[in-house]
């Protein structure tokens, strides 16, 4: 492993595992981005690698685990954030950050995600959505477009997607923001804010699946960066940025991204420890 001047490069993290992603998909931005953040984090010596704890969830995304040389935990599907939880808080100095897909966050374990918002769980979850669930070959997920056609709806959806965005604002969650997994670079610094906030951060990554759903050029077209010149906690304001997009709407010109919400309130493992 090449080390410059004894700093950790995040080639350092690499593992000898063989990566099983299909070419084009949205993860290899992610795993790219998650490398820099946490190299740069202990470089920085605001955390320890060996504190360095990825939970994965099942599914195509949940790969990054066998990816990243760090201490990481395989979940059950949708359960990703429940052990998480149960980490942080027998090992509270610990940097807990869970990877989860938009089906297991969003269908099985919303519950999980609700309620660790709401009590301000000092985790961080980075949601990989892809809007599909891609493992299994493209059935409809929480977050697929009305009339969405896939493999378990074939003349389209019926639903109407969730705002994930929305409903952790109501949830509780102190840290919320967007990011898209073809910019490596805006990611990697929207990861870093939301491993060193204090509090139950929530990043979710717009994260293409190129053979299932491929919105690649859909995304680079509307997506925009919040400038950030607003109170990031006022919740009315950070609610009326976040509706800017409908999760339904495949003609809108306008997808943010940035920073929408970030406040400070005791954490969970605070109050516990009381």
């Amino acid at each position: 492993m090449e080390v410059v001047k004894n700093k950790l490069m995040a080639t350092d993290l690499n593992t000898t595992c063989p990566n099983t992603w299909c070419p084009g998909c949205g993860n290899f931005g992610i795993e790219i981005a998650v490398k820099k953040a946490f190299s740069e984090l202990i470089n920085e010596e605001k955390v320890k690698k060996e504190n360095l704890v990825v939970v994965a969830d099942i599914g195509c995304h949940g790969k990054i685990a066998d990816y990243l040389n760090v201490n990481s935990f395989y979940s059950l599907h949708g359960r990703s954030v429940a052990p998480a939880t149960g980490i942080k808080l027998a090992r509270p100095e610990l940097s807990v950050i869970v990877m989860a897909g938009d089906g297991g966050a969003y269908g099985e374990g919303i519950e999980h995600l609700i309620f660790a918002a709401k009590r301000n769980i000092n985790i961080t979850v980075i949601i990989h959505d892809n809007r599909v669930y891609g493992l299994t070959a493209g059935q409809v997920s929480p977050t697929s477009p009305q009339n969405f056609k896939g493999n378990s709806t074939p003349d389209g959806s019926l639903d109407q997607p969730i705002n994930p965005l929305e409903l952790m604002l109501i949830s509780g969650a102190t840290f919320i923001a967007r990011a898209f997994s073809g910019d490596a670079e805006s990611l990697r610094e929207t990861i870093k804010k939301a491993i060193m906030h204090k509090g139950f951060s929530f990043v979710e990554v717009l994260q293409p699946c190129f053979t299932f759903f491929n919105t690649y050029d859909y995304y680079r077209k509307n997506i925009y960066s919040l400038e950030n010149n607003f109170d990031l906690t006022d919740k009315l304001i950070a609610q009326k940025k976040i509706q800017e997009w409908d999760y339904s709407d495949t003609t809108v010109s306008k997808i943010p991204l940035g920073i929408f919400y970030q406040t400070e309130r005791p954490t969970f493992d605070e109050l516990s420890q009381v």
